[in-house]
């Protein structure tokens, strides 16, 4: 089965998403947004960028 976002809002009525694992594991979840137009920019943003964006290790000292 393959990952997943899901939109939802929380007990202060924002919206926010969440990346589903295919194993129903949460591995990100956002920020509270004002609108679920707001959430789907985030999701989609999320999407495109993800794939080229550089792994920083902040434990190595540089």
């Amino acid at each position: 089965m393959t990952g997943k976002f899901e939109i939802y809002s929380d007990a202060a009525d924002k919206f926010r998403w969440r990346l589903k694992a295919g194993n129903g594991e949460i591995v990100a979840q956002s920020q509270g947004y004002g609108s679920k137009d707001a959430a789907k920019k985030g999701i989609s943003s999320v999407q495109s960028n993800a794939a080229s964006a550089p792994v920083v290790d902040l434990t190595e000292a540089s």
